[in-house]
């Protein structure tokens, strides 16, 4: 294994819990105080940011996941939540990537595709290309 600049291996490091503010501030309480309460409004900052973006254009959950890497610079709450999201992203890009899932995956695109055509077919048959709100009744 690789070993970081500390000589300890990547994965100790990376199993490592708790605060990665610098030393000089968490040898002072009232700094390391004041430290984690800018890291949490930051972060809550990102993910309110994260979760108005959900339903309007842009990036949500990855900004989400953004303000929560962002607390898991101080908060070992955080660090497990992303360690147990890592993990499930992981499994359920193990199973996408299985024969079988990829199969039934494709074979349920196609049909959806051809159920849109499909629609939009009568849907041009019966009105043209006129836009739903322009229609009138006939």
């Amino acid at each position: 294994m690789a070993e970081d600049r500390t000589g300890t291996d990547e994965t100790e490091a990376e199993r490592a819990l708790g605060s990665r503010a610098p030393e000089f501030v968490k040898a002072r309480r009232a700094l390391h105080l004041s430290w984690q309460v800018g890291v949490f409004v930051v972060g809550l900052a990102v993910v309110v940011t994260g979760i108005i973006m959900l339903p309007l254009p842009g990036p949500g959950w990855v900004v989400i996941f953004g303000g929560m890497a962002i607390w898991a610079t101080e908060f070992v709450w955080a660090q497990l939540v992303l360690r147990w999201t890592k993990r499930k992203v992981t499994e359920a890009a193990q199973r996408a990537l299985d024969p079988k899932v990829r199969r039934r995956n494709i074979i349920l695109t196609a049909i959806g595709v051809v159920i849109i055509a499909v629609l939009a077919g009568i849907y041009l048959y019966k009105f043209g290309l006129q836009m739903p709100w322009k229609i009138k009744d006939q």
